[in-house]
């Protein structure tokens, strides 16, 4: 079993920035591929961030392509998104995701159902 638990979500001003943090359990954290997904009211989760178990591949959905950045750090066993820019259309409950077992030590994965592991997720609202 490996649990994921999320922090840093809260309220800010449209332009303004959050960093997400996602502690993971397990020794095995490095081997992880990791995700960050969302989902705001009415819609269905989606797509956020990617990045491969080595740190050396990322991927991002278009929205956010250019404001938020996905970092690992596997000494800590946590994985980061940090948001900049943040605007209201950015407003939602956060997850961060685990796969065990990625392909190799550069996959990453964008599509919800090839994760394994989910935190409860941590809201961000971002006012205008």
């Amino acid at each position: 079993q490996v649990q994921l638990v999320e922090s840093g979500g809260g309220l800010v001003q449209a332009g303004g920035s959050l960093r997400l943090s996602c502690a993971a359990s397990g020794r095995t954290f490095s081997y992880y591929a990791m995700g960050w997904f969302r989902q705001a009211p009415g819609k269905e989760r989606e797509f956020v961030a990617a990045i491969s178990s080595s740190g050396r591949a990322t991927s991002y959905a278009e929205p956010v392509k250019g404001r938020f950045t996905i970092s690992r750090d596997n000494a800590k066993n946590t994985v980061y998104l940090q948001m900049n820019s943040l605007k209201p259309e950015d407003t939602a409950v956060y997850y961060c995701a685990a796969k065990v077992n990625p392909v190799y030590s550069g996959s990453y994965y964008r599509t919800a159902y090839e994760y394994d592991y989910w935190g409860q997720g941590t809201q961000v609202t971002v006012s205008s």
